[in-house]
């Protein structure tokens, strides 16, 4: 509530529609300062739990919050759906309610990861990998859209004029990974894009490229061990601080780069990650976020709409003559 509140005070043409059940939505809201002619609720029958099933949970729920926000951008009435609640359901229920884009088979779920490398004009600190969980397996011809549609996102996301893109292997020579990653990386290299070859594991972290693609089984296995590893390092750092005081002052002699680690490992700055593959921009922010994550997730969002995401997709699958 807070992050909608947010974005509907600050300057600028975002409109936000936030939709659940009404009696509970209202209360909370109000608790907030917002601007009401750019901030309304929608009225919504249910939610599907977060550890629910997916599907189990859509059916049982057919009016909940995820559905009739979804059917709100797919009537015209918004232009952007944006998700924190249940992966799966949000997934499924693009699935149902938008089209896929000509060219593209399969959605793909992707994720920013902190590197030791600046990207773009803005230097950020972040690059893109997908898919990390839509399409647990892909062929090369999924793998081939999937760069599009990642090269596509960082381009108009991350300002990046000709973003980096890579495919995820166990080697750097062409002839590595699997049936699918050497035929990708063969289409890949007669294509448009700018087209890195493969990357290996080690690269992921030191932002050798602005894209990383694979799988989605391959895909969430490394966005969880970033995850894990960056939160082992605040762990060891918070356990340390209480220990011995030649610790302490070894902790605050290394506070600069501690705040560095923590800055650059904190997906709150993003807030959300692209679902792409379908005719209408989706972001899901994370399960855990809080006003200011979901402040940004809508405001990436409003920034795909404005940098014509999907129309940038849809053209760099023309240039490659299709995916398919």
């Amino acid at each position: 509530m807070a992050g909608a509140a947010a974005v509907s005070r600050e300057s600028g043409d975002i409109r936000v529609m936030l939709v659940g059940d009404t009696a509970q939505v209202g209360p909370v809201l109000d608790e907030h300062e917002y601007d009401p002619a750019r901030l309304v609720v929608v009225d919504a029958q249910g939610v599907v739990p977060m550890d629910a099933d997916p599907r189990a949970g859509l059916k049982g729920a057919p009016d909940c919050s995820i559905v009739t926000a979804a059917r709100l951008v797919a009537a015209g009435e918004a232009d952007a759906l944006v998700s924190a609640g249940n992966t799966g359901a949000t997934i499924l229920t693009a699935a149902q309610q938008f089209g896929m884009l000509h060219g593209i088979r399969r959605a793909a779920l992707a994720s920013v990861y902190p590197t030791e490398s600046r990207h773009g004009p803005h230097r950020d600190p972040f690059a893109l990998i997908l898919d990390v969980g839509a399409t647990l397996q892909a062929d090369a011809e999924d793998l081939v859209g999937f760069a599009v549609m990642g090269s596509a996102y960082s381009s108009v996301i991350s300002g990046i004029q000709e973003p980096r893109v890579a495919l995820l292997s166990n080697g750097t020579e062409a002839t590595k990974g699997t049936r699918a990653i050497v035929e990708a990386h063969t289409q890949l290299s007669r294509s448009n894009l700018c087209f890195a070859g493969n990357v290996e594991g080690l690269d992921i972290p030191r932002g050798t490229v602005d894209v990383v693609v694979c799988d989605g089984f391959l895909g969430n296995v490394v966005l969880k061990m970033l995850e894990g590893v960056g939160d082992v390092f605040r762990d060891m750092a918070r356990d340390a601080s209480g220990r011995r005081l030649q610790w302490r002052i070894g902790l605050s002699m290394l506070g600069g780069g501690l705040r560095e680690l923590r800055r650059m490992t904190d997906w709150k700055a993003y807030g959300g990650a692209p679902l792409l593959g379908f005719d209408q921009v989706v972001i899901k922010a994370h399960g855990r976020s809080e006003a200011r994550a979901l402040r940004n997730a809508i405001r990436v969002a409003a920034k795909a709409v404005r940098g014509d995401l999907i129309g940038r997709i849809r053209d760099g699958v023309s240039d490659l003559g299709g995916v398919q």
